[in-house]
């Protein structure tokens, strides 16, 4: 998936992710957007990759695309540390929504991922899209669409 569908995924499970909890949306809004685009890190090619290059480069050499970064334990690894470092509950749970969002959404892609790191076992669905095919794009609209319902129904309090 591109990075517009990966932040409209984010926005969209993190606004669904407000309504089942008392977290500020707009904090797991905003952490959840960055948490859909996190797992690319690993890739020098993408957003974060592009804003983080060296580190990016690091991930990449040591394990590849859609490995390490596109696991349950990187989100395990990641939910642990932000809890060691007392972070804002809002703000940790948004990111690990995000993260979330970006796993399923790349397990909806032809090459799947490793999702079970170290395992070598790749993670697909049955029926897949092309990332920038037309399949993505179906994806995209459902995707913005189930964004601004959340949306509309996470700050409706505010108007």
């Amino acid at each position: 998936m591109t990075g517009k569908t990966h932040i409209t995924g984010g926005i969209a499970a993190s606004l669904a992710f407000a309504q089942i909890t008392n977290y500020d949306p707009v904090i797991l809004l905003c952490a959840g957007t960055i948490g859909a685009l996190l797992p690319d890190i690993c890739h020098g090619g993408s957003k974060m990759g592009r804003s983080f290059p060296v580190l990016s480069k690091i991930i990449n050499t040591l394990f590849g695309h859609r490995t390490f970064t596109h696991s349950l334990l990187f989100l395990l690894l990641a939910g642990v540390l932000l809890n060691a470092l007392s972070v804002n509950e809002a703000a940790s749970a948004g990111l690990l929504v995000g993260m979330a969002s970006h796993l399923i959404l790349d397990m909806a892609t032809k090459n799947g991922i490793k999702l079970f790191f170290p395992l070598r076992v790749t993670v697909r669905f049955p029926v897949t899209a092309t990332t920038g095919g037309l399949s993505e794009y179906a994806v995209f609209a459902v995707l913005s669409v189930l964004a601004v319902y959340y949306g509309y129904s996470a700050f409706s309090i505010y108007f």
